[in-house]
């Protein structure tokens, strides 16, 4: 038996629980592993309130918050190739797992060993983030000297979209709140605090001739608020709100794979992907890891130490 930290219901904070499970079995295509780290992303309260039930993996109640991890595997099912017991890995709980607990089985094919020289923390910090800011710029393609503007800039897929887009000299201009100015600037961010400037105006001064791309992690009215400043509406990307089209805008086009956790782990290493992990929680913290995400208030990235 194990701990996990989940939700008997779909619902707020309010349904999350502390629960015993055994450890998981892994089915085809999975591998159990012991987590040592797990990332804490805003999609996990999206999960816990029911607003992607397609990754619960068709799992009954309760279910197990968390979607990435990095820990050593423990036990293989059937048909998995590259991986062995005893490797240090990091990826996706695909399958509805979770990763707020002491063991957790991931998706064999979403799941790749951790390089030499890379941390546990930082590993557990790339499929979500790292691969998605990967996603998002690829998506994009825009030659260097291109302006991209960062809308919501001080989370980690915010900052990691910024160190990713600094390396392939974009110019980067990047809103969020105050707090959050710090952080966005050591990226090299041209930062735009909306709490104290019209968001539109300032970024109109910086960028009078509109921007090459936006990547949009707020979505609702701050997408929408932003999205005009694109030079073509097709070069605005949403990382989290799948009415962009509406916008004439693409939602980003992720792919999971083992082949690029493996290149985020290396632009990683390279300092390029490099998480700025501003908290480390306990699993028995983990309602408080989750509530910072949750409420907006954290800079940078949330992990959970769970051994």
């Amino acid at each position: 038996m194990g701990q996990a930290w989940g939700f008997g219901r779909y619902g707020g904070p309010e349904v999350q629980e502390y629960f015993d499970r055994p450890d998981p079995v892994p089915a085809r295509g999975e591998v159990l592993i012991r987590v040592e780290v797990a990332g804490v992303n805003p999609l996990d309260h999206l999960l816990r309130a029911g607003l992607v039930p397609g990754l619960d993996g068709g799992r009954a109640f309760p279910l197990v918050l968390g979607m990435e991890a990095a820990g050593t595997v423990l036990a293989l099912g059937e048909d998995v190739d590259g991986l062995d017991v005893g490797d240090e890995v990091f990826g996706f709980a695909l399958t509805g797992g979770g990763t707020y607990a002491e063991t957790t089985v991931l998706s064999a094919p979403h799941t790749a060993r951790v390089p030499a020289g890379l941390s546990m923390t930082a590993a557990a910090t790339l499929p979500v983030s790292g691969t998605t800011a990967v996603d998002a710029l690829d998506q994009l393609d825009l030659p260097s000297g291109a302006t991209i503007l960062v809308n919501g800039v001080g989370g980690g897929v915010g900052l990691a979209v910024a160190r990713l887009a600094a390396e392939r000299e974009l110019r980067v201009i990047g809103t969020g709140s105050g707090a959050k100015r710090g952080h966005a600037e050591a990226a090299g961010v041209r930062f735009i605090d909306y709490t104290a400037e019209d968001v539109v105006a300032a970024a109109r001064d910086l960028a009078p001739d509109g921007f090459d791309g936006i990547v949009d992690m707020v979505g609702g009215t701050s997408l929408r608020t932003v999205a005009p400043l694109a030079k073509d509406p097709r070069d605005v990307i949403a990382v989290g709100d799948p009415t962009v089209p509406e916008l004439g805008g693409r939602f980003v086009e992720r792919r999971l794979d083992r082949e690029n956790l493996e290149r985020a782990a290396r632009l990683a290493l390279d300092g390029v992907l490099a998480p700025v992990i501003t908290a480390v929680h306990t699993l028995f913290d983990a309602p408080a890891a989750l509530a910072a995400v949750e409420n907006g208030h954290t800079s940078g990235k949330v992990v959970i130490k769970v051994t």
